[in-house]
């Protein structure tokens, strides 16, 4: 076990007996950050909250554990404070700041050691004691593996969220195939001995959260004795890890991104729950092509809930290109920018190019300036689908305009009003169909090109000559 989570416990014990509330989440950030040697504008960027606030929760803290480690303490001095006493010495050779507990008791809580330090691995899920544990693991849901292309910056910050940051409610959404259940299958496998319970469902049948939640009782009832009441109870009493896949069936198409179907709002009740339930060390992540609104809510008050928008793979996305045979190498940046380091779309248009290029990507580029869409077509026609009229109408808007667009200033011939524009492209944003680029000090948008040059062809009119 980490031993972060060692001293979170004992505070958190320890705050609950002498105030009967356990630790907030930011004071549990605060803690973990100073744990970790940094300061407060760190911890406030980590916590996506400000400095002050960070400075006020935290003198709060302080004053709350003072009795217990002495009247001059800070957050410059806890650590040495903790150590001098309780006997914590640091493990230096992690090249990070935790802490090693030798069967001491803490403020009347006994806290197990971990292994000797000299024989643990740098990554937690590797450590001797975690390959020990043998987590209960359901993926009979989840699709196969069958590549993966590198993505250590989106796993380390999934990671950095779940293990230190402890985040309960986590959104991962992008544009369909861009690589969502894949990133959250190689994720179980880096961590899940972090975990006594890992399972993964998939929405896309649609089923009501009752439903849902009848089956992770049963999938966690399995090792228990005496069966809890409550999926929460489930999440209290050990470390879950839930994963929703195909979370955009049960949000409505023709409204706006992420609006709950008739029936299924107790979903968006659910999710929150979860996100506010504190002394808990369990997670959700939810996999979908679109972002909820109430989710957007969570993290702007600051709860532990957080969003990775999933984006094309970059330069690595070559990797593609070569497994699929594909010639002139020297054109492939071209390609790979064009069609937005999009995996699926790539693969789909390196099958063209060897149907009709003979894998020759420099011919397939000569043929012309237009993005050539193919069999995109059905894939990119899923997405329109699931838009509502205001947002079709700000999607043709943007189409025929060949630069990113100002927002701020109403085109004359629109015919929403600067309300319904403002939460048309908002909404298009969390869909991963409208981007944002900074133009000097004001933000800009523009589709997607590959989603561009698809509304430019349905709609010819449109088309930017």
């Amino acid at each position: 076990m980490n031993n972060i989570e060692d001293v979170l416990q004992w505070a958190d014990s320890l705050i609950f007996d002498k105030t009967g509330k356990p630790l907030t989440p930011i004071q549990e950030a605060i803690l973990t950050g100073v744990l970790q040697q940094q300061k407060y504008p760190q911890i406030a960027q980590t916590f996506k909250c400000s400095e002050s606030h960070v400075k006020k929760e935290g003198s709060k803290l302080w004053e709350k554990l003072r009795e217990e480690l002495g009247e001059d303490l800070n957050k410059l001095n806890f650590r040495s404070k903790l150590e001098k006493k309780h006997s914590v010495s640091q493990l230096s050779q992690l090249g990070h700041c935790l802490l090693q507990v030798d069967n001491v008791n803490i403020g009347g809580q006994f806290i197990q050691t971990i292994k000797d330090p000299q024989t643990r691995s740098h990554s937690p899920a590797e450590s001797p004691q975690n390959q020990e544990r043998s987590p209960i693991i359901d993926l009979t849901d989840a699709p196969e593996l069958l590549s993966f292309y590198d993505r250590i910056s989106e796993l380390s910050t999934l990671k950095q969220w779940i293990l230190q940051a402890r985040t309960r409610l986590i959104t991962i959404y992008g544009l369909s195939g861009i690589g969502k259940s894949a990133i959250a299958l190689k994720l179980i496998e880096e961590i899940q001995t972090e975990f006594d319970y890992i399972i993964w469902r998939s929405l896309s049948n649609t089923p009501t959260l009752s439903t849902l939640q009848i089956e992770l009782k049963q999938f966690f009832s399995r090792s228990q004795q005496t069966p809890l009441p409550t999926v929460i109870d489930y999440f209290r009493a050990s470390r879950c890890l839930v994963i929703l896949d195909d979370v955009q069936n049960i949000f409505t198409s023709g409204q706006l991104a992420g609006q709950y179907l008739a029936g299924y709002e107790d979903y968006g009740k659910f999710f929150k729950q979860l996100a506010n339930l504190s002394h808990h060390h369990s997670c959700l992540i939810l996999v979908s092509w679109e972002k909820s609104r109430e989710i957007a809510t969570l993290e702007a008050e600051n709860r532990p809930a957080r969003t990775l928008h999933l984006k094309g793979l970059g330069e690595q996305t070559g990797e593609i290109l070569r497994e699929k045979g594909l010639i002139d190498e020297e054109k492939w940046t071209e390609l790979i920018t064009i069609y937005q380091s999009h995996p699926c779309w790539l693969n789909i248009i390196a099958t063209t190019i060897i149907e009709l290029f003979n894998g020759s990507v420099s011919r397939f580029l000569a043929e012309g300036n237009d993005i050539f869409l193919g069999d995109l077509e059905p894939l990119l026609e899923y997405h329109l689908e699931r838009l509502s009229e205001s947002e079709k109408q700000v999607s043709y808007g943007l189409a025929s305009q060949a630069e990113a667009v100002d927002i701020s200033q109403q085109p004359a011939d629109n015919a929403l009003s600067k309300s319904e524009s403002w939460k048309a492209i908002q909404s298009l944003a969390r869909r991963g169909l409208v981007e944002k680029v900074q133009v000097g000090a004001r933000s800009h948008f523009h589709l997607n090109p590959v989603f561009k040059a698809y509304i430019q062809s349905k709609f010819n009119p449109l088309k930017t000559k």
